[in-house]
């Protein structure tokens, strides 16, 4: 990746790696990129629940100001409420302070384009290009020409009503569990859910800068799972903390991922006549019962790398609607510009509306093939993939499992590992599949020992 950028934005501890100089240097050369010199261009700027959020939106909103953008502050709101204020505001960029689903040290800053999609990989790069020069020549204006912050007290109100308007199911006394993880869900999720009619029992809705993702949200779904069988609850819902993702649990505290939420939503909208090309893009990461249940609608699929900018992009080029992972990013093309876990949520509960069933039985639409996930640490993980023995390993495991499994070898993006991934039926075998391979990597490019992660 980037120098500053990774597959999400900026990320590390913040005041230790993502620092207020950084993010002051962030401000500058984005606000500068992003608003193509434009007189008293606007920029919208959102933050999570988490401590760190006013110390970095400070030095970042300093970094805008100082070349002549202005700001609107919209406060502590979802990182898909920056994306929608920001088309909706017309304004001609936003910076979302967040680490997502981390844990309180970490922080991170995100920018999107004025149309309200994430930047490319291009515009990262030229922002990158304009931190590092030797000296900073970006424009200082004075005078009347610096930049002021405006502050919209109604934001989450605005996003909140938008929401709403993306049912026409109502919920009708429904009860359900919302796990805002102590972050930016908790000051939108259950307004959301109380508008469309549900009794709410909220979870994890009491930030307080520091408690962000805390054994809770999308990560940590155990007390929810506890909580709707507790409170009967027909519905547990999940987010992280800057409730983009949604994990959902069914009326049994059986856990939802976001492979059975999106092929849920798919036959949703296929039913309804808006599944567009009646395509769904997935990552190759999701389960192999996702890729059979779609192909048992006549439904097609995209597979991208792993990570939902990768998701986005390829639904952007094929003109497609709905996207997600399985860690529960889910994109709904026609409603938002990036994954929105309250949006999905919503979503989500009006299928159980429609169709007068409980999430157990919605979520046998697929069945979740065991996997196995063996990291084999290896010398290089360049050529790899035309290592005649290791491709040799991998098509006989694969022709053992036949139409019933699969195998995905990857190299990790960050790491020195190769990452091998089997997945079929039954659990047993799994492992010695997976060794089988592990082994002729070790073999041939491989130095330490491997460690299993079973998933």
């Amino acid at each position: 990746m980037g120098r500053y950028f990774g597959t999400d934005g900026v990320r590390g501890i913040a005041n230790q790696e993502l620092t207020p100089e950084l993010a002051y240097k962030l401000g500058r050369a984005g606000a500068y990129l992003l608003t193509k010199k434009k007189a008293r261009a606007a920029i919208v700027v959102g933050k999570d629940t988490r401590i760190s959020g006013d110390l970095l939106e400070t030095a970042l909103i300093a970094g805008i100001l100082s070349v002549g953008a202005n700001v609107i502050r919209v406060g502590v709101i979802s990182t898909p409420g920056v994306a929608y204020l920001t088309r909706t505001l017309l304004a001609d960029a936003g910076v979302m302070i967040s680490a997502s689903h981390n844990p309180v040290a970490d922080n991170g800053i995100k920018f999107f384009g004025g149309d309200g999609f994430k930047l490319i990989d291009e515009i990262e790069e030229q922002i990158e290009d304009l931190m590092d020069q030797p000296e900073d020549q970006l424009p200082r204006p004075v005078g009347a020409e610096v930049g002021r912050v405006f502050v919209r007290e109604d934001a989450s109100e605005l996003y909140v009503k938008f929401l709403q308007t993306t049912t026409r199911e109502r919920l009708n006394g429904m009860k359900v569990v919302l796990d805002c993880a102590n972050g930016a869900a908790a000051a939108i999720a259950p307004a959301v859910f109380q508008a469309i009619g549900a009794n709410v029992i909220p979870l994890a809705a009491e930030p307080n800068g520091i408690n962000i993702n805390a054994e809770c949200g999308s990560t940590h779904p155990n007390a929810l799972q506890d909580a709707v069988v507790r409170e009967g609850a027909q519905l547990g819902l999940a987010f992280d903390g800057d409730a983009d993702r949604l994990i959902a649990v069914d009326e049994k505290g059986e856990l939802v991922d976001g492979d059975y939420i999106a092929a849920i939503l798919a036959r949703s909208l296929l039913d309804d006549g808006k599944l567009d090309h009646s395509t769904v893009v997935t990552t190759v990461m999701s389960n192999v019962g996702f890729f059979k249940a779609m192909k048992s609608l006549n439904i097609n699929l995209v597979q991208t790398a792993v990570g939902d900018r990768y998701v986005m992009e390829a639904m952007r080029d094929g003109g497609y609607v709905l996207g997600g992972e399985q860690s529960g990013h889910i994109i709904m093309l026609h409603h938002n510009t990036t994954g929105d876990g309250i949006l999905t949520a919503v979503q989500l509960a009006g299928a159980l509306v429609k169709t007068g069933q409980p999430l157990s039985e919605l979520r046998t639409i697929m069945r979740s093939y065991p996997q196995l996930l063996v990291n084999v640490p290896v010398e290089s993980k360049q050529d790899w993939d035309s290592n005649a023995n290791i491709k040799l390993a991998i098509e006989g495991v694969q022709a053992s499992l036949g139409d019933e499994g699969r195998v995905l070898v990857r190299p990790s993006g960050t790491e020195p590992l190769i990452r091998v991934m089997v997945e079929g039926p039954d659990a047993g075998q799994l492992e010695e599949y997976a060794e089988r391979i592990a082994a002729v990597i070790r073999s041939e490019i491989g130095v330490i020992s491997n460690e299993a992660v079973s998933v």
